[in-house]
């Protein structure tokens, strides 16, 4: 299904407006500068503040839908594990949610452990993870939730310069996999080009330009695109 959003989220400095579209299997980027309203933007096609307008899966209208009913998972920029559960039980999480004993929940976690290789880690806790494993399970547990669209603010913001690009690769192979809409808020334009098919630049809250990084490059609308694209 495809994810149309047309939204406006009200914020202090000024409005955000945008309006686009991410069919199944594609992966939008949304980039722009510090401040610009990406990540408002992701919060409100979440359902963690509001907005007005139109968010819709398919012929679902999103806004009318309580957030921890759109089928959306959200991977937070710093991932927000849960502190006092095990990797195990923070990737079961979300089907114990769903109903159900922690017994059922842990079994169908198990399968999303052993994709994202961490079988092994499935008893430890956040605070003994890297940052590379913290965001597998973050990724694995919004997965793991069975969502119909996946959004992703700056995944790779916390993670040290060594391991970047391993795990860039990596994430990049499991938003393939999905298959369904997926939008990555990101600052960097290695990220931006690993993992998003084309990318909307967002300034000020407002949508100056949307393409592939070559097309951003070859015709910049604004000296922030230039910049970023080059």
């Amino acid at each position: 299904m495809t994810l149309t959003v047309d939204v406006t989220v009200s914020r202090d400095a000024f409005d955000v407006r945008a309006a686009f579209e991410v069919p199944d299997g594609r992966v939008l980027g949304i980039v722009g500068p510090n401040g610009a309203g990406k990540s408002s933007l992701l919060a409100a096609i979440a359902g963690l503040v509001d907005a007005s307008g139109a968010i819709r899966l398919g012929e679902t209208d999103l806004l009318a839908v309580p957030a921890q009913r759109r089928g959306i998972g959200v991977v937070f920029q710093d991932f927000l594990l849960f502190p006092h559960l095990s990797v195990l039980d923070n990737v079961a999480f979300a089907a114990r949610v769903r109903g159900g004993g922690w017994t059922a929940a842990r079994a169908k976690a198990d399968p999303w452990l052993t994709r994202f290789d961490l079988t092994e880690l499935a008893q430890r806790h956040p605070d003994a993870l890297s940052g590379g494993q913290a965001q597998r399970v973050a990724v694995a547990r919004a997965l793991a939730a069975e969502p119909a669209v996946l959004l992703l603010d700056e995944p790779m913001a916390s993670l040290d310069v060594e391991i970047r690009d391993d795990v860039r690769a990596d994430l990049a192979r499991h938003l393939r996999e999905f298959g369904g809409p997926a939008i990555v808020v990101t600052h960097d334009r290695e990220d931006a080009a690993a993992l998003a098919d084309e990318v909307l630049v967002l300034e000020r809250g407002r949508v100056v330009q949307r393409g592939t990084l070559a097309e951003l490059a070859a015709a910049p609308a604004t000296p922030w695109v230039e910049r970023f694209a080059r």
